[in-house]
């Protein structure tokens, strides 16, 4: 079945001999719910594939994210559900109903004009009558900072919001210390709901910025591992193993970590 160019029709085939009978033992045994850890990798590989700026990367993911939505696609079509067809007719429709400014008569001159729009088709469409039913229709699956973001993007939209980032911040600072008082109590369930608090509260100043905090946060640990590698090659160069040094020792590694990286970007 070599090629020189496969097409899309290729790749439903394809799929579909794979999970003939005569097709792959591990695709026949394959079902929707054993595929998500599947669907949750590839759409962390792209991701990170657009964070390396790497289009053939970028190129090559992509395809194993559609993959996976042939994947679940074939197995729905097998049990008489729905198939390929479908799911790009029902977006389709999606698509032109929700932007309504393009396909219809409605108008959006910005950005926040589309959206008010793309949420007002969407809760008409999910007969969501309420706005607490809006912030339920949030998937509880989602990423916890992703989650709370995106209700607080919903509670925000009838008006249930800060008016200024100043008071978002000061509920920050007002958490912190809730949480300080927890910790001194010693109550753990009582900790726990006062960290929740506090996540929160950080996330919301994030909205404010403007600033996805799920990516900020992966952006973060990934600095952190960089500078920790730099404080661990520094140490061994210098004939030391991390569990010998003091932490004076390893917070001026860090530092000159963190100096080398603003030289490194033109910043110092």
């Amino acid at each position: 079945m070599k090629k020189e160019r496969y097409t899309y029709q290729d790749l439903l085939d394809i799929m579909e001999k794979l999970r003939a009978p005569n097709g792959c033992p591990w695709d026949r045994e394959q079902d929707h719910k054993t595929l998500k850890r599947y669907l949750i990798e590839e759409s962390y590989e792209v991701l990170e594939a657009i964070d390396e700026e790497s289009p053939p990367k970028l190129c090559d993911e992509l395809g194993d994210l559609l993959l996976q939505v042939v994947f679940h696609s074939q197995i729905a079509k097998e049990n008489s559900q729905f198939d390929m067809g479908d799911v790009i007719h029902g977006v389709c429709a999606k698509m032109i109903n929700r932007h309504r400014h393009v396909f219809g008569e409605e108008e959006a001159q910005t950005a926040d004009d589309v959206m008010k729009i793309w949420e007002r088709v969407k809760k008409d469409e999910k007969g969501q009558e309420t706005q607490t039913e809006v912030l339920k229709g949030v998937p509880g699956n989602l990423p916890a900072l992703m989650r709370s973001f995106k209700v607080q993007q919903k509670a925000a939209q009838v008006g249930f919001d800060w008016d200024d980032i100043k008071d978002a911040v000061l509920k920050v600072k007002e958490e912190v210390t809730e949480l300080e008082e927890a910790y001194g109590k010693g109550d753990t369930a009582h900790i726990e709901e006062e960290l929740g608090d506090l996540l929160f509260a950080v996330v919301n100043v994030s909205r404010f910025l403007k600033v996805q905090p799920e990516l900020a946060l992966t952006a973060t640990t990934n600095k952190f591992i960089r500078r920790f590698e730099h404080v661990e090659k520094r140490s061994l160069e210098q004939g030391k193993q991390l569990k010998d040094m003091t932490l004076k020792e390893m917070d001026a590694l860090w530092d000159e970590a963190k100096r080398l990286e603003r030289e490194n970007k033109g910043e110092g």
